[in-house]
């Protein structure tokens, strides 16, 4: 079987994707993007990054609530959902920075506001960071922006790195992703989905070359540099955190804000680390809230006065 026949198919695993109207297809960085438009044209554009493992799907609640203010753009990640992987030479975080950067180049949009979920906010801090975007407002909705603690700091990579490197391993994911596997991998997380939630990650799951993606974005992640890095970014930044949140403790938050210039912590009360698909409503209020305060008090973007 080849690369391209592991990999979702739009017109087969896409066939029924969530605001599928709102998907076009964009040749950019060497890549076939998949990315969802959303909103009026003439608004201010948010820029949207889903984690390790999703695609747009993970927006399907909270983009079009964003969408009322904002011209939303929302990709698939390289290697994730109907986007092609990046090759080996590229899979890092500043390879994957840097395919975003050249997206939004191609598009000729530069976005006032950006959202990262989990690994998508470590790519946003790190395109703020290499000048590829300069946002009124950075918002990380459960952001993995530090190394593990102890001793995962080193196996974790090392693991994905192994599991990456043997060409079995998304296949036999792929095998036993059946939905009760796929509901204990999202319990993992602290979250609960509802039941379109959990079959479109099942869909993705399902599929090796998804799988492969994501294994390959865990492999190649260096989030000590960033980490060391970190303390330069000067962006307004929001780090909206679940306090059920099982992958990524809220206490990193807390204790990443004491490290910035400029940001300040939102702790939504039992949601774990899918906070934005669990309760996609309170998550835009947040989010609404932090761009009129980043923007001036008075001053409500989208909205005229």
């Amino acid at each position: 079987m080849s690369a391209a026949a592991d990999r979702p198919h739009w017109e087969r695993e896409g066939a029924d994707w969530p605001h599928r109207e709102a998907s076009r297809f964009v040749k950019a960085s060497g890549l076939s993007w998949h990315l969802q438009e959303m909103g009026e044209a003439d608004a201010p554009v948010l820029l949207l990054l889903h984690g390790t493992g999703a695609a747009t799907h993970s927006w399907r609640g909270l983009m079009p609530l964003l969408a009322t203010r904002f011209r939303i753009v929302a990709p698939d990640l390289p290697g994730h959902g109907f986007t092609d992987p990046l090759p080996a030479a590229r899979l890092s975080l500043p390879g994957m920075a840097s395919a975003v950067g050249d997206l939004l180049e191609t598009l000729e949009i530069r976005p006032t506001l950006v959202v990262g979920h989990s690994a998508g906010a470590a790519i946003l801090v790190r395109l703020c960071l290499d000048g590829g975007v300069a946002p009124d407002l950075l918002v990380a909705l459960n952001g993995a922006l530090t190394p593990f603690p102890g001793l995962a700091s080193v196996l974790f990579p090392s693991m994905a790195r192994l599991l990456f490197l043997n060409p079995i391993t998304p296949k036999v994911f792929a095998w036993t992703a059946d939905r009760p596997a796929v509901e204990r991998l999202i319990r993992g997380t602290g979250s609960r989905l509802d039941a379109e939630g959990l079959e479109l990650y099942r869909r993705l799951f399902r599929t090796p070359g998804h799988v492969a993606g994501a294994l390959g974005m865990m492999a190649n992640w260096d989030l000590a540099t960033l980490d060391r890095d970190i303390r330069r970014l000067t962006t307004p930044t929001l780090l909206v955190v679940g306090s059920e949140d099982k992958a990524i403790s809220p206490d990193t938050a807390f204790a990443l804000r004491k490290r910035l210039a400029n940001a300040r912590v939102e702790l939504l009360r039992g949601l774990g680390h899918l906070a934005h698909e669990e309760a996609p409503e309170k998550v835009a209020e947040v989010i609404f809230a932090a761009m009129d305060l980043a923007v001036g008090e008075g001053v409500r973007v989208g909205v005229s006065p």
